[in-house]
C-alpha cells in the first residue's frame, strides 16, 4: 500500500468517526485533533479503526507520536513495511 492509499484509508476512518471533516480543509502537517476538534475517546476509536483496518498493532505507547497526518501515514507504511 503506497502513500497516497494510506492517506485516503487515514480519511476514510476518520470520516467514520467524524462525518463532518471536509478533506479538503484538512493539513497533513497540522495537528490532526485541533483541526476536527477529536476529544480522546473519539481519537482512541480513530486510532483502533486504522489498526482494525490494516490488522497492524498500534500500541499505546505510540499514540503520542500520531499527531498529523503524514505522521499516521509514515506510522502506518513503517508497519506494514
Amino acid at each position: 500500500m503506497d502513500d497516497t492509499e494510506l492517506r485516503t484509508l487515514v480519511i476514510a476512518t476518520l470520516k467514520g468517526i467524524a462525518p463532518e471533516v471536509e478533506e479538503a480543509e484538512l493539513r497533513p502537517d497540522r495537528p490532526l485533533r485541533q483541526q476536527v476538534d477529536l476529544d480522546s475517546m473519539d481519537w482512541l476509536n480513530f486510532l483502533i479503526g486504522l489498526a482494525e483496518k490494516l490488522k497492524v498493532e498500534i500500541p499505546e505507547a505510540d499514540y503520542r507520536k500520531l499527531v498529523t497526518v503524514n505522521d499516521l501515514v509514515a506510522y502506518l507504511r513503517s508497519k506494514l513495511g
